[in-house]
């Protein structure tokens, strides 16, 4: 097929997926703004914020990617034009997903002394509690939001998320400035000040985007006859089977990275340090892939309702092909600008903390080099990922995950970080190893899969 089919679908699929990516880096944003600005108090803080963060991604990984079932099953629900499943499915995605946010705030909350066992910084550990308590309860307002974004997305209207991020940003760092630095009559909070911040960030985003769904006229059938009694087991269930795999394709990564904030912390405050800026700059770059993940999942889910496989699969190596475009540009940026972004995060005219300072940038600036290497196997296995969760295929996936990330990445990343000279460095080989695996594999698994749809249905065949 000539190369034009797919670049002519390039326009559609960005501005289908630039209001998620924006919304997406949105939520990216928050953290960055949380690690300037705590960055400026020192390194120590940095990596508080880093630790606790740690635990709160893990739980997030678990609440967002489960969420993303409901997307799949209101975009196949909308491509037939059947409102009754897509508003089912939107009832019951939100009844579970706020059901699960108590719950992973409730084990974050009590897992918390777990932290005094990592081997973690003394001084550290005693800056991120009160930081933990704070934004674990900040998960029941975010994966409610997941479940109003996720339907949004399914019905092709993705500018809505975008716009509650928004805002949510400008809340955040506004009450990040003032109560961080103790602006004005602001008390100085410190790093708790980020934590409030991030929480009231949350509600205002999910007040949001419930009031400006639910007062749209195209939304408005979706809304009707929500009650607790129309909740049915079977479809929960559903639901449940879809998202759970979902849910632990993404613990995976995210546990792979968090094991990677672990292990640098094992090495040391200026490590932990280093590894959150670079960490911190690399979730930036991946946003975009993710944006153009819940593209691919919106379209394959649309083209799988309409049981049209050849143009299912043209979309998909579109958002592929488009995915490897900015990833480049992406990866170039990180070799041309590796050693000037650390900079950004520290205070270097702290002259208390500046030769600290100075290690974290250096140690910063080699982490950022082997992200450039994994931009492109990175953005490209969650784009895939996508376009299978499109399908509905995600028990297999789940399980290419865990190989990938556990049984090759996380082993690469313990023996090279711990057992070796490369320290950091080879703690970031190890991921970098994971991702392309991950890749690869879940490209074949793609491509194998339609292409037996394709065959399957002599109508589709080109």
């Amino acid at each position: 097929m000539a190369l034009a089919n797919y670049t002519k679908e390039f326009s559609y699929n960005l501005r289908l997926a630039y209001p998620i990516i924006l919304g997406m880096l949105g939520h990216t944003v928050v953290g960055i703004a949380d690690n300037i600005m705590v960055g400026k108090l020192g390194p120590s803080e940095l990596a508080a914020v880093s630790l606790g963060n740690s635990f709160i991604f893990i739980a997030m990984s678990l609440g967002i990617g489960f969420s993303t079932a409901i997307t799949p099953l209101v975009a196949e629900a909308d491509g037939k034009s059947d409102v009754k499943k897509g508003r089912e499915a939107f009832h019951h995605g939100l009844y579970l997903c706020t059901i699960l946010g108590v719950v992973l705030f409730t084990i974050i909350y009590f897992s918390k002394p777990l932290i005094a066992y990592m081997k973690q910084p003394e001084h550290v550990v005693e800056l991120a509690k009160p930081y933990l308590d704070i934004v674990a309860f900040s998960l029941i307002p975010l994966i409610m939001f997941q479940a109003y974004k996720q339907f949004a997305d399914g019905m092709s209207q993705t500018k809505y998320s975008m716009w509650a991020t928004i805002l949510a940003n400008i809340t955040n760092i506004t009450l990040n400035y003032l109560l961080i630095y103790g602006v004005w009559f602001f008390p100085k909070l410190g790093i708790v000040g980020a934590a409030i911040g991030t929480i009231a960030s949350r509600i205002v985003m999910l007040a949001f985007m419930h009031y400006a769904l639910k007062l749209r006229p195209k939304f408005q059938p979706y809304f009707e006859g929500f009650s607790l009694k129309e909740i049915r087991k079977e479809i929960n269930l559903k639901i449940i089977k879809l998202g759970s795999p979902s849910a632990m394709q993404m613990f995976f990564e995210v546990a792979l990275f968090t094991g990677a904030i672990w292990l640098s912390g094992n090495l040391g405050t200026n490590s932990q340090a280093a590894n959150q800026i670079a960490l911190s700059l690399a979730s930036f770059t991946f946003m975009f892939a993710s944006g153009l993940s819940v593209a691919a999942m919106i379209r394959v889910g649309n083209q799988k309702g309409l049981e049209d496989y050849a143009k299912l699969r043209l979309v998909a190596f579109s958002i592929f092909l488009l995915t490897v475009l900015l990833e480049i540009i992406f990866a170039l940026t990180f070799l041309v600008l590796h050693e000037q972004l650390p900079k950004l995060f520290l205070d270097l005219k702290d002259v208390e903390n500046l030769e600290k300072n100075l290690e974290v940038v250096t140690l910063a600036s080699k982490l950022l080099l082997i992200a450039a290497i994994f931009q492109i196997s990175d953005g490209l296995q969650v784009v895939v990922l996508g376009a299978l969760r499109g399908l509905q295929d995600v028990k297999v996936p789940m399980y290419i995950t865990f190989i990938a990330y556990w049984v090759v990445g996380f082993p690469i990343s313990i023996y090279l970080g711990l057992f070796t000279n490369l320290g950091a460095t080879g703690i970031w080989i190890g991921l970098s190893a994971g991702l392309t695996v991950a890749a690869a594999i879940l490209f074949i698994r793609f491509n194998s899969e339609t292409k037996r749809m394709v065959l399957k249905t002599p109508n589709n065949l080109n």
